[in-house]
């Protein structure tokens, strides 16, 4: 008798299923959907039946009857739930070369010569913007300050575009912007025109392209992501050579509307050809947040970030006042002062690549931990220039250090990232915390400055002590990752 009863209950579950699927077709809602569901109650009431005696058979099938009642927004919630929590599939392994790979790291190259190499350069805007504008030192260094914030805050968001697979429609319209504001910068005269322009249209487009293609150099390469990232990087030493060298030849002979005029072409030139030829790996990733709050959660991802933020209020304001401390503290002329920026640019050249290969080997925080000791040294001995060779030794040895930390930033935080396809998402949130320092620091030390009646010892002293908290960061990150284990890789 039990044993007709179960196999009565079963054929009355199909009965049962038959008609909800049936009904589910009809209103037009997924038929998958509603299996995944049915399976579900399919189990449940089998279970029941096997606990229950035969005399509670009324009891169930009234139960399976209420069942029947189930709206259809209730199955679509239940199913929308498992959706909206699956896990993604872990994306494909990098080549780790091979010619396409190493095509991007070229375009890579272009992105960063146009970006960081034209925003590196403003020392050399600065310099001259002192001599034909009203405003202080401490003002005009607002523009490149805000050009940089831009370049960094919309990183958050940039990032992001990588991971959904929107790379090459947010590239192209950076790029637009960027020249956009190159080619109106020509015609400003004004410090609230050049703000507008230099500062938040340059700095806006930059953005916009910079992290998405640095994140999309790091997903082609694993044990080599290093080499290829600093190799790319280098485009940084190059644009501040460059930029700084133009402005510095035609600002005398053609003036500063087609000297910008120049610039804006270069730019365009370049970013041309990168549109042409890089390309993304990935799979789109369309869900998951424009920020990963999990990250913060992590005390190695806050270290490095507060490390890298703690820095860059340092470099900016030594690159920027670098060329500035030359003309007014050692009297040397504009276009002497200005080959001082063409050096701490293009001293660190070299140490791009060297760093990474290591980094390849030990990893990047172990480069990174005395890479940032030897820059807070070299900080404080600004303290002690007081004549010319001894600033040209200075800006090689600040370049030098500078570049061998930049060039291992991107590389780091995708060592401490468990998926690829967030590298673009965790790069921009912590290129956007950083950029607040990049905002704040060359005007800070500008106040330091004029505070002290432009004596620049105390701005020295400011910026040189925050390289050292970035140190701590550091060796905070390494202790926190691999202990007091020296030969740990990390």
């Amino acid at each position: 008798m039990a044993s007709q009863d179960q196999d009565h209950s079963d054929h009355f579950e199909e009965k049962h299923g038959a008609v909800l699927a049936d009904s589910h077709e009809e209103s037009g809602s997924n038929a998958s959907s509603y299996g995944d569901s049915n399976t579900i109650q399919r189990h449940t009431t089998k279970d029941e039946s096997d606990a229950t005696p035969k005399n509670n058979t009324k009891g169930k099938r009234a139960r399976v009857s209420g069942d029947l009642r189930r709206t259809t927004s209730n199955v679509l919630a239940h199913v929308a739930s498992r959706i909206s929590t699956r896990t993604w599939p872990e994306p494909p392994p990098p080549p780790d070369g091979g010619v396409k790979a190493w095509t991007q790291v070229a375009m890579g190259w272009l992105v960063i010569f146009t970006t960081w190499g034209w925003v590196n350069s403003f020392g050399s805007f600065q310099t001259y913007y002192t001599s034909v504008l009203p405003q202080s030192p401490s003002t005009i260094s607002w523009i490149g300050s805000v050009q940089i914030w831009f370049c960094l805050v919309i990183s958050v968001f940039s990032g992001r575009l990588l991971d959904a697979g929107l790379f090459l429609p947010t590239f192209l319209v950076g790029a637009i912007i960027q020249v956009l504001g190159m080619f109106l910068m020509s015609i400003s005269t004004q410090y609230w025109s050049l703000m507008l322009t230099q500062g938040v249209l340059t700095g806006i487009g930059a953005g916009i392209f910079f992290t998405p293609s640095l994140a999309l150099v790091a997903t082609y390469f694993d044990k080599r992501r290093g080499l290829a990232v600093g190799l790319a990087t280098t485009g940084n030493s190059a644009g501040g050579i460059v930029y700084p060298v133009v402005v510095r030849q035609l600002i005398p002979t053609l003036g500063f509307a087609w000297t910008a005029r120049v610039l804006a072409f270069i730019n365009l030139a370049c970013l041309s050809i990168v549109f042409s030829f890089m390309r993304p790996r990935l799979p789109p990733r369309k869900s998951g947040p424009i920020i990963d709050f999990a990250a913060f959660r992590e005390l190695a991802y806050d270290g490095v970030v507060a490390g890298i933020f703690t820095t860059s209020m340092a470099n900016y304001f030594s690159f920027y006042y670098i060329a500035s401390f030359g003309r007014e503290t050692l009297g040397l002329s504009y276009s002497t002062a200005s080959i001082m920026v063409i050096l701490i640019n293009g001293a660190g050249m070299i140490f791009r690549i060297i760093p990474p290969i290591i980094a390849d080997r030990i990893g990047p925080i172990n480069v990174m931990f005395p890479v940032t000791l030897a820059w807070a040294i070299v900080g404080f001995c600004w303290l002690a220039v007081d004549n010319v060779p001894g600033l040209y030794v200075f800006s090689c040895f600040y370049g030098i250090c500078s570049g061998s930390f930049q060039c291992l930033t991107a590389t780091a935080i995708a060592s401490i990232t468990k998926r690829l396809d967030t590298v673009g998402t965790r790069l921009g949130m912590a290129f956007s915390i950083s950029s607040f320092a990049s905002l704040t620091g060359p005007p800070i030390g500008g106040a330091i400055q004029a505070a002290n009646g432009g004596n620049f010892t105390g701005a020295q002293a400011w910026a040189a002590s925050m390289t050292f908290i970035g140190f701590l960061c550091f060796a905070f990150v390494r202790v926190n990752i691999a202990g007091l284990n020296f030969k740990a890789r990390c």
